[in-house]
């Protein structure tokens, strides 16, 4: 067993760019994703409906952020582990030939509150099968161990049987980033799905430069977007001088900072270097905003209150309800099939071509 271990240790650190033996290099890859604004815009909006309490609305798609550039998805799960108050999507978007998984962000009872704790999470985690790299264990188990994990990939595996091998976008804000990319990262190296493309707003650092490097050797095409001063990203906090020990963002950071005074004001949206802790992107301001980690592109990523984990649901939808011995709950249909607000099922599967 020993001897087994130790030779895929070996493999594994042949994928990977090593120093002396020592420190893991980010890989320089010529893969990382070319910046959409126009998708990624798209991808908030979808990423705001996923705070909705509603979840008759939501899981209709019938809810007030349920409009605009996302009109017309289709949900086919949805889950809320009450127990640790988390929520995310799976879904198809037609217009965008892609299956949709999206993570809500923390919703602690003050906000304020879990950002102070941030700067206190220490890498206390190996993670699996991946030598030197370490996670934060509240960030990992948050995705592994809870309902979440296994709802994202049964979903996942059930679209894919009926619409084939769309592409998968990964989205979330604020720890949903921090679970989309775990997730990202479990879809693509436990269960072999292909064209995994993420996209985060306002996400903390996850893991070490190694684990940073391991991530963008299996997900290459990932957006981090940050906006401003939004304090979220410059946590939990980076320490140049201990590179293996501290905490460390992967690549590709798009930064959105405003310029000029008055009337004048326009956004720049700065794409940043291959690192993923660019000095002169996020880095190079002070993470000082609450509001900037709210808004991003102009849309509220947050729920109608952050004083509890309010959950609305009608009795349409009990054909549809699962829930566990822990309250968790999960709404699910057949793909293609379409869910009114009062629980009527119409429609065939069909193919998204």
């Amino acid at each position: 067993m020993e001897q087994s271990r130790l030779l895929r240790t070996l493999l594994l650190l042949c994928l990977l760019v090593v120093s002396f033996g020592r420190v893991i290099k980010l890989k320089h890859t010529d893969e990382l994703p070319v910046y959409n604004h126009t998708l990624a815009k798209i991808l908030v909006e979808y990423n705001a409906a996923v705070y909705e309490s509603d979840l008759t609305e939501l899981f209709t798609w019938t809810c007030s952020r349920c409009n605009g550039m996302t009109k017309g998805f289709e949900i086919i799960e949805l889950i809320v582990d009450v127990q640790h108050c988390l929520q995310a999507y799976v879904g198809v978007a037609k217009d965008l030939n892609a299956i949709i998984v999206a993570f809500r962000g923390t919703q602690e009872h003050s906000i304020q509150n879990w950002v102070e704790d941030l700067y206190w999470k220490q890498l206390d985690l190996d993670y699996p099968d991946m030598p030197e790299a370490m996670v934060h264990h509240g960030f990992y188990y948050a995705y592994h161990n809870t309902t979440l994990r296994p709802g994202v990939v049964d979903a996942v595996k059930r679209a894919k049987k009926v619409f084939g091998e769309l592409d998968l976008l990964v989205i979330g804000h604020s720890m949903g980033g921090a679970m989309a990319a775990i997730c990202a990262l479990d879809l693509t190296v436990h269960h072999d799905m292909r064209n995994v493309k993420v996209t985060t707003f306002g996400q903390p650092r996850i893991g070490n430069e190694a684990f940073a490097s391991y991530y963008t050797h299996f997900v290459p095409n990932t957006i981090r977007v940050t906006h401003e001063h939004d304090m979220v990203p410059h946590l939990p906090p980076y320490y140049p001088y201990f590179r293996q020990k501290t905490y460390h963002h992967f690549p590709r950071e798009v930064w959105l900072y405003n310029i000029g005074f008055g009337s004048l004001v326009y956004t720049v949206e700065k794409v940043c270097d291959r690192s993923g802790e660019d000095p002169s992107c996020s880095r190079s301001v002070m993470g000082s905003s609450v509001l900037d980690h709210l808004v991003y592109y102009g849309v509220n990523l947050q729920a109608e209150t952050w004083n509890s984990c309010r959950i609305v649901s009608g009795p349409h939808l009990v054909r549809f309800t699962t829930t566990d011995h822990a309250g968790n709950i999960i709404l699910s249909k057949d793909p293609g099939f379409t869910v009114h607000s009062r629980g009527a099922v119409l429609g065939e599967t069909a193919n998204v071509s």
